[in-house]
């Protein structure tokens, strides 16, 4: 299937001697993903499918990822790891028990009786987004790899556009519809239900995400050493961990570089600059401004003056190339105004392709949510106040994922997420 393809693809990338690697401090080793994939459709369809345990102790090892909270990193050393061999061999071995199963006359009703309360397909939904989940996510982690560790990859070419021009669109008020409607039977994850309708006074928002080139005039005007302009929870932790910049930023010799999945190149004005939550949030408060709102997001995106809704910013039509860089087709962003084709009924351009963008809103329930009974943590688990709903989609996003009720959610102090921003502000700018 397709998002096997693709993980084994990313696995792939990776230079054998680096699959130990630990490229973000607060994640896993490689090697944990190599096992975790298969794990975890493992733990999810093992008792519908009637399958006997073929390893306890790994399907526990590989179980769940972690997502630590400011400082507490992992502490595990190479030697507490399977070596390669057995992780691959368990993988292997896994991934033939489920083909043969599912394959095998008794997978129509095996899974829909399963004894957890979900459905096939269902369940088969959970287990293929998960992994196209990963397929991001290792992207993230792989990003942070020195060059040299692994091996490069082809990408669609960046087509030639003029400079963006900056502006911004007036937003009229309106409602927006967030989430989905359990009773249609379209999938969703947990956090997706129960769907609800948000009213939204009139705003103003950036026509298009910040730019490297605006974020660049930040730095340069002493952004990170402005007090004022970072909440207290962001300004101790850029004391702390030192930052200064963008985590894809590098300074050598007074000129400003980006690193981008497979080189270093000059940095590019005219992309997104991606940034974490906190360094977002800095930016706008910098500006005289502040992120939108999860609801001023969809209303920007989806809306129309007629008060109707749309399935995706320019329309009714599947994601498509002319609309963005997203379904996997390149590595790294383009322009910020390289897809004049996605613009919103409203004018707003961009707003699933290049990169997700930070909203103000916390990661949060709706009313009517209803935790997967054979997955209860998987949204619960993030309810804490301390993580933030993102909104779009990355150049590294599956197009099933671009779905109007879909939210992504990291932690304020993460850097590594393909993620940029625009601004907001009430009323009129």
């Amino acid at each position: 299937m397709r998002a096997r393809a693709q993980s084994d693809q990313l696995f792939a990338m990776v230079r054998p001697d680096a699959l130990y690697d630990r490229p973000i401090p607060e994640r896993h080793r490689i090697i944990f993903y190599v096992g975790h994939l298969e794990a975890f459709d493992w733990n999810l369809l093992q008792e519908g499918l009637g399958l006997k345990t073929l390893d306890a102790s790994l399907d526990r090892l590989f179980a769940f990822g972690i997502d630590p909270v400011d400082g507490g990193l992992p502490s595990d050393q190479l030697g507490d790891w399977p070596s390669q061999p057995q992780v691959q061999d368990y993988s292997r071995r896994v991934r033939r028990g489920l083909e043969l199963a599912m394959n095998g006359k008794r997978t129509a009703n095996a899974l829909c009786a399963s004894t957890n309360g979900g459905t096939s397909d269902v369940l088969m939904n959970v287990a293929i987004e998960h992994r196209l989940m990963h397929v991001e996510t290792l992207a993230y982690m792989l990003h942070q790899l020195p060059l040299d560790r692994k091996a490069r990859q082809a990408q669609a070419e960046v087509p030639a556009v003029p400079a963006p021009q900056s502006g911004v669109v007036e937003i009229p008020q309106g409602s927006a519809t967030l989430g989905s409607v359990r009773s249609s039977g379209s999938f969703g994850w947990d956090n997706e239900f129960e769907s609800q309708v948000a009213d939204t006074p009139a705003f103003a928002i950036d026509r298009h995400k910040i730019s490297n080139g605006q974020f660049l005039e930040f730095v340069r005007a002493g952004g990170y050493r402005e007090r004022g302009v970072w909440s207290e929870a962001g300004w101790n932790w850029i004391q702390r961990q030192g930052i200064e910049h963008p985590a894809f930023w590098r300074r050598q010799a007074g000129e400003w570089f980006l690193r981008t999945m497979f080189e270093e190149i000059p940095l590019p004005l005219h992309w997104p600059v991606y940034v974490s939550h906190a360094e977002a949030s800095a930016y706008a408060s910098w500006s005289g401004k502040r992120l939108p709102t999860e609801a001023e997001w969809h209303r920007a995106a989806y809306g129309t003056s007629s008060g109707a809704e749309r399935d995706y910013p320019w329309g009714e039509e599947a994601p498509a190339p002319l609309r963005g860089y997203f379904d996997l087709e390149r590595w790294d962003p383009g322009p910020v105004n390289a897809f004049s084709e996605s613009r919103s009924a409203f004018g707003v351009e961009g707003m699933l392709a290049n990169g997700w963008e930070w909203t103000a809103s916390r990661f949060e329930p709706f009313s009517g949510f209803e935790p997967f009974s054979f997955y209860p943590g998987y949204s619960a688990n993030f309810f804490d106040g301390l993580h933030y709903v993102l909104k779009g989609g990355s150049t590294r996003t599956e197009a099933c994922m671009l779905r109007r009720s879909f939210r992504n959610w990291f932690q304020p102090h993460y850097q590594y997420v393909y993620a940029g921003f625009r601004c907001a502000a009430e009323g009129g700018l």
